[in-house]
């Protein structure tokens, strides 16, 4: 029996509104509502946090992910250099900084969706 992994980590990296609701909040949250995969990880890096801190609709997906089980963790340094650390914080997200975290991710089994 060939195992799967059972780790998913969605990287979101665009800046595009389009692609954070019709892909990246879509998939993550159905993923974990079929259990498609028993763990899941969004990390917001990049563009895609300063669409998150601006954008009202798409931050009313994160308590929704939060309450299916999904991790959602951001860039520190990236919104840092956006600044908008508080503003990711204040959405319940954990803002530290991740490239090791992303290195841990991809020496891994598990899968990682770049978006």
């Amino acid at each position: 029996m060939n195992e799967q992994p059972e780790k998913l980590v969605v990287l979101w990296t665009s800046g595009d509104r389009d692609v954070a609701l019709n892909m990246v909040m879509m998939y993550t949250l159905n993923s974990r509502l079929h259990n498609w995969w028993q763990e899941i990880t969004l990390l917001i890096w990049g563009a895609s946090s300063k669409l998150l801190s601006q954008d009202e609709e798409l931050q009313l997906y994160i308590p929704k992910l939060k309450e299916v089980g999904v991790e959602v963790i951001a860039c520190k340094k990236c919104a840092e250099n956006l600044g908008i650390v508080e503003k990711l914080e204040q959405l319940g997200i954990k803002v530290f900084y991740t490239g090791e975290t992303l290195t841990q991710f991809l020496k891994s089994d598990a899968k990682i969706l770049t978006v």
